[in-house]
């Protein structure tokens, strides 16, 4: 019996500002099994000493690429047959905890922490999620906010 191929999860930041998030979001995407990171736009990038000390090294085991352009890289990663997801709160995303596994390769993109993710990167996202908020606050922090979102979605793995 041929064993089945693993799916990748990679994850794309998209013009995250601190170097702390990229340091915290390197460390939970070890500890998650994350295959690669891809840092765009104006996201900071190691070696940087903030990174490291919040990523408390993981920044080293992680495979990370920069790319100036996220809209490229997710055309390129569309053509290598992922779903491309995004993590934006916003009225049409679909509640995160309901995702169902979709039998191939995921791109989690999480963008600014102010602005969010631009419309052009949405529109080249197959899904958007959200996680739902209870409380008065519209938003997580955006490495907690990754954390939650890619535990969820590595479940269905």
């Amino acid at each position: 019996m041929e064993k089945a191929l693993k799916r990748k999860i990679v994850v794309i930041l998209d013009n995250i500002r601190s170097r702390e998030n990229v340091g915290s979001i390197f460390r939970t995407a070890d500890a998650a099994g994350i295959d690669k990171i891809y840092l765009c736009g104006i996201t900071p990038a190691p070696p940087h000493l903030k990174i490291s000390k919040t990523a408390l090294g993981a920044e080293q085991y992680i495979p990370w690429e920069h790319h100036k352009a996220c809209w490229r890289l997710l055309e390129k990663l569309h053509q290598k047959d992922f779903c491309i997801i995004a993590l934006e709160n916003i009225k049409k995303a679909k509640n995160i905890f309901f995702f169902k596994k979709l039998g191939k390769s995921v791109a989690l993109v999480l963008g600014s922490e102010v602005k969010g993710l631009s419309p052009q990167i949405l529109k080249r996202c197959n899904i958007i999620t959200q996680i739902p908020m209870k409380g008065k606050k519209e938003s997580l922090n955006v490495s907690v906010a990754f954390g939650i979102a890619v535990y969820q979605l590595s479940k269905n793995r």
